[in-house]
């Protein structure tokens, strides 16, 4: 049996136990195509990055599945029967994560930047490299007549 990672996202405004029940369903698909759900993770209601069918959050839950492929194509396909589910997305995986998702990791502990921003050490700020100091008057070529042109004379095409 082959190892799968899925991400479903269901929708706002139904609540925490229905989207239990949504995923006690959708794992009863796949226990009774042969597979097993080693690990199930609820993300909780996080911001979507667009929107989607009216939805501006969802209900993302995280599973770690070993089944055959034809069980993941019933669970995909009751999946996409299902109106309550706006996305989700299964990829086949070597190895299964143990432990907590990253999602589940406090944000210092994921390596994230966090509040600092770690960029390192980008030197003083009037430090131009090699380029040299910028001259005060030379702000190179100008692009179009017009420019020179004195303000009291017209530039043919104007009106």
């Amino acid at each position: 049996m082959s190892l799968y990672e899925s991400v479903v996202i269901a929708r706002q405004d139904i609540s925490t136990a229905q989207v239990d029940a949504l995923m006690d369903r959708l794992t009863e698909v796949l226990v009774a195509g042969g597979g097993e759900v080693k690990k199930r993770e609820s993300w909780g209601l996080r911001n979507l990055s667009y929107r989607v069918n009216k939805n501006r959050k969802g209900h993302y839950v995280l599973f770690n599945i070993e089944a055959p492929s034809a069980a993941i194509t019933e669970y995909e396909r009751q999946m996409r029967i299902n109106e309550d589910i706006l996305r989700y997305m299964t990829v086949r995986v070597e190895a299964l994560e143990e432990g907590p998702s990253a999602m589940m990791q406090p944000r210092n502990e994921r390596g994230d930047r966090g509040d600092r921003g770690d960029r390192g050490d980008r030197g003083p700020r009037g430090d131009r490299g090699d380029r040299g100091p910028r001259g005060d008057g030379d702000r190179g070529p100008r692009r179009f007549e017009r420019d020179r042109a004195p303000a009291s004379q017209s530039v043919e095409g104007e009106i």
